[in-house]
């Protein structure tokens, strides 16, 4: 499945650094996060993409904690 997502990123870099940390998430096949149109795209497993999609917020917020997905 795969979805997008509004994502509010303060920088380039920061955008790259949840990129990477969410691609390294198991059941990750690929994702987005794109600092110009404050989105975040995610495709994951389908039978598990709920739960997939809470780490990678986790994951988020860990680079960037103020940083808000609108799901």
């Amino acid at each position: 499945m795969k979805k997008t997502y509004k994502c509010e990123v303060d920088c380039a870099n920061c955008a790259a650094k949840m990129e990477d940390a969410i691609k390294k998430l198991d059941g990750v096949k690929d994702a987005r996060v794109n600092f110009m149109t404050q989105k975040l795209t995610l495709e994951a497993d389908d039978d598990n993409y709920d739960n997939i999609l809470q780490l990678a917020v986790k994951a988020c917020k860990k680079v960037e904690p103020d940083c808000e997905i609108e799901i």
